[in-house]
């Protein structure tokens, strides 16, 4: 595609066309949801297909790809929309057709199943130590040197670019220099590659027993093995198992996210007579063609038929290093051009295969997703997400596959919305499995709880690159220590009050909470119809909850049982902040019941046995005292001890208050005894520096 034509268009619902970069793409009635579309790259107004009315809305989200363990990228892209699925349904009312797609089928999993059965063989096979290393040094050789020629072919891609870039009029250097950033960061990952190989290079060096070079070199043995013996790997239940495993685990690290199931789910390999049916039918319209046993959808031929190809990232279109972690295969000389790609591929030795009437083969990557959502959606969807790095070729080639295959009913626009998760960042780079800088979710959660990997994602925008890191856990415990405490507070306030007899008439401190959260409310709404903006919504929660925190501590300070906190208004409030996270999915509980699920349910029986056990033993202790004449410091020892340990065992937070008083939370135990550590850890290092600070002075 020249790249002096590049024209960005979207097909409003009501059939009118909007040109990328135009002033009227944004216009809308007020109280429009505004939506950030990957096919203009802007915001414009969200409209089901079925009409402005309709709260009828159907989506398909792209799966995973089964060939190895689910990571923190895998759960940027699948909570955050998540996310976005909760708010659609349960602030905005939509009823929708949520389906995702499990990819069983695929050159990754082919690859990594035939790759891990080869290695297992090899290790199981009596190879001593000098020809175990001999064999790695050999393959991670061989990945060095193929490596280093795709770096220098992406390091001559760019400068090819910086010179069409600077040779350009001045209104087509936008599109160019867009090309120009993703070809640099393109070398940044082969770099990152390059030097992950180095590093194995040089570890190898040192290895010496057989298991310290499998876990220095096993992915490059691997490698090696498939390229020297994979076409000998027959057996298809090799592939459909590693596809299984690894489908199960990705299940359960959703569950643990909380990330709701979808409404149908579709598996690639159940899918395999419509999938050769649906690239029949594109054969048929003219916009395919067979060769040697596969068939290649014909770009050049749609867009003679009035179609465009590249909707989402035009700039891309022809280039293989853009294209070419996505696209296995992409230069071959059965392809009638470069942009042309596989929708059925003739089998190989090595490969699981399922009749056709081209011979034996298997999908392309594309085509799957495309036959799959049209046979449950049709020809017209509202909404596809998934990561921005499926924008192309993955999702380009949906959108084209699709058009073709309703050519004859006339279809110029498949999805409607197209939403594109940014990516999740570490060291500068796009977390992938192919950069081997990835942290698996299960991992993830040793450091951080669910709720704050929720939490991490909904203080992001959901279309923008975000950084991942230890510095983010942090700040993730402070909100989450702000929410606890804000529940905690209001429990502590209407605890024991008798809401009816309590209420009086409202002073100017109620007043002004009660419009603080109407502000509130209406800032939030205009927040959610801007691009759902889960950000600024939890900044402007935020603010509420130290409002009502410094109402709390007005009313404290003042003591006055003529003025007592307002307990209707601050369940109105905490209700309301509630609603907001339950949305988001941070709390479990419904919205109507105010607070953490897991700090503030009332206690079950085996939960109260243990507090009746633990009042029990500490009458005991303190009768035991009395008798005996105790001195009162170890009375006061054994009340710290029920308030540091028993209590604490059983998720009670007792807090003593200056007054000689104290107040009683309920919190996670891990929480308490993590703070306890911590407090006690910080206090010993307090006296050793004093200590040593002495012993300096008398020397």
């Amino acid at each position: 595609m020249s790249k002096a034509s590049i024209v960005r268009e979207w097909t409003r619902t009501d059939g009118s066309k909007c040109v990328g970069g135009s002033d009227d793409n944004a216009k809308a009635p007020p109280g429009s949801l505004m939506l950030y579309n990957s096919l203009l790259d802007e915001k414009v107004p969200f409209v089901p297909a079925s009409g402005p009315g309709s709260k009828s809305l159907s989506w398909y989200t792209c799966g995973p790809t089964v060939y190895d363990v689910s990571h923190m990228g895998h759960a940027r892209n699948y909570v955050t929309f998540d996310i976005i699925r909760r708010v659609l349904e349960d602030y905005f009312g939509y009823n929708i057709l949520y389906v995702m797609n499990v990819t069983d089928v695929n050159d990754k999993i082919i690859i990594r199943a035939r790759r891990n059965y080869l290695l297992a063989k090899y290790k199981e096979g009596k190879h001593t130590d000098a020809e175990v290393k001999a064999f790695a040094e050999k393959a991670v050789q061989n990945s060095f040197a193929k490596q280093r020629a795709k770096l220098a072919e992406t390091e001559a891609l760019v400068v090819a670019a910086n010179e069409e870039q600077e040779a350009a009029a001045a209104d087509k250097k936008g599109v160019l220099q867009r090309q120009l950033n993703e070809l640099d960061g393109a070398i940044k990952n082969e770099a990152h590659k390059l030097s992950q190989i180095q590093t194995a290079l040089r570890a190898l060096g040192q290895a010496g027993d057989s298991d310290t070079i499998y876990a220095v070199a096993s992915d490059f043995v691997a490698e090696e093995l498939d390229r020297e013996q994979g076409k000998s790997v027959t057996d298809s239940s090799i592939f459909r198992a590693h596809a299984a495993k690894y489908e199960a685990e990705f299940t359960q690290d959703m569950d643990s996210l909380g990330v709701r199931r979808p409404d149908v789910l579709t598996r690639v390999s159940e899918y395999m007579d419509e999938i050769v049916d649906y690239v029949k039918k594109i054969v048929d319209n003219g916009i395919a063609y067979e060769s040697n046993g596969s068939v290649y959808f014909d770009t050049t031929n749609f867009r003679a038929c009035g179609h465009t190809y590249g909707k989402l990232k035009p700039w891309a279109v022809g280039s293989s290093a853009l294209a070419a972690e996505g696209e296995s295969n992409f230069e071959t000389s059965e392809k009638r051009s470069n942009t042309d790609f596989a929708l059925w591929k003739a089998s190989k030795p090595g490969e699981p295969f399922w009749e056709s009437p081209w011979g034996q083969g298997r999908p392309g990557w594309h085509i799957e997703y495309s036959a799959m959502a049209s046979t449950l959606i049709g020809s017209r969807m509202d909404i596809h997400t998934g990561g921005d790095d499926l924008r192309f070729p993955h999702h380009d080639n949906e959108l084209a596959q699709a058009e073709a295959f309703y050519h004859n009913e006339g279809c110029h626009q498949w999805v409607n919305y197209f939403l594109h998760s940014g990516h999740l960042e570490i060291e500068g780079l796009k977390m992938s499995k192919s950069l081997k800088n990835f942290i698996t979710i299960r991992e993830a959660l040793k450091s951080f709880s669910a709720r704050q990997l929720r939490l991490l994602f909904v203080l992001q925008s959901w279309n923008k690159s975000m950084v991942y890191g230890e510095a983010s856990r942090a700040e993730m415990k402070a909100r989450e220590a702000q929410l606890k405490n804000f529940f905690q507070n209001i429990e502590v306030a209407v605890r024991g009050v008798d809401e009816i007899t309590s209420c009086a008439k409202w002073q100017a401190e109620e007043r002004d909470l009660s419009q603080k959260l109407q502000a509130v409310q209406n800032q939030v709404h205009e927040h959610l119809l801007d691009n759902l903006n889960t950000a600024a919504v939890m900044d402007t929660l935020s603010e509420l909850i130290k409002s009502t925190n410094i109402y709390l501590s007005k009313k404290r300070e003042s003591a006055s049982a003529a003025a007592p906190a307002q307990p209707f208004l601050l369940r109105k409030v905490s209700t309301y902040v509630t609603r907001m996270l339950s949305m988001f999915g941070i709390v479990d509980a419904s919205w109507d019941k105010p607070g953490f699920a897991d700090a503030a349910g009332g206690a079950g029986d085996a939960k109260g046995a243990g507090y009746l056990d633990a009042f029990a033993a500490f009458r005991d202790e303190v009768r035991s005292l009395a008798r005996t004449q105790a001195d009162p410091k170890e009375t006061m020892t054994a009340c710290d001890r029920v308030r540091d340990v028993a209590l604490v065992e059983l998720g009670v937070r007792l807090e003593d208050r200056p007054d000689g008083t104290a107040i009683w939370k309920l919190d996670d135990p891990a929480v308490i005894n993590a703070e306890q550590q911590e407090r006690a850890k910080t206090a010993s290092e307090a006296r050793s520096f004093i200590h040593g600070g002495v012993q300096s002075t008398e020397y």
